[in-house]
């Protein structure tokens, strides 16, 4: 009996943990903006750091086999606007070299909030990092909560998170 309620219980488990479902093209496609940043290891998204990142536009193409992604990176006083092209690898899963090799994925959490998660390679260590997006400058609390539970889901400490709505300095 205990070894059935086992088996029971963890494939509950694994049904919870289950990657979330590909956005739909119409759910992507548009002008999204960096809320909040948060990373494993922290240095990656503070001021300077290689990984802080403004987001601006998410373009599906050829069905979301492609995905086109404009963004800022800042280092202090500067912006710089690359526009970078992530192929799908299987599911909702991206692979993109920039800044490292990336494996991302987006996580519509809601209309207004897509969470943009990346594991970051630089050659030498991987960094797990995520982007709460919003079609405004600001979230819900529900939303807000939710992008917690992301956070900790993969292992980022919430008290990694950045405000990228208060940082964010470069031109809409």
């Amino acid at each position: 009996m205990k070894a059935v309620f086992l088996t029971l219980l963890l494939g509950l488990i694994c049904a919870v943990q289950e990657a979330p479902a590909q956005p739909e093209s119409s759910e992507i496609t548009g002008n999204w903006y960096t809320i909040y940043m948060a990373a494993d290891n922290k240095e990656k998204i503070e001021e300077g750091g290689p990984l802080r990142t403004y987001f601006r536009r998410f373009e599906c193409i050829d069905n979301c086999e492609k995905l086109s992604i404009t963004f800022f990176l800042t280092n202090y006083d500067s912006c710089t606007l690359p526009t970078v092209v992530a192929e799908r690898a299987e599911g909702n899963v991206y692979h993109v070299d920039f800044m490292g090799k990336n494996s991302v994925q987006l996580i519509r959490v809601s209309e207004s909030m897509l969470v943009f998660y990346a594991e970051n390679f630089d050659g030498e260590k991987t960094t797990n990092v995520t982007y709460a997006l919003g079609k405004g400058s600001s979230l819900s609390q529900e939303d807000i909560q939710k992008y917690e539970e992301i956070n900790n889901e993969r292992g980022i400490p919430n008290e990694n998170t950045e405000d990228g709505a208060q940082t964010d300095h470069c031109p809409k």
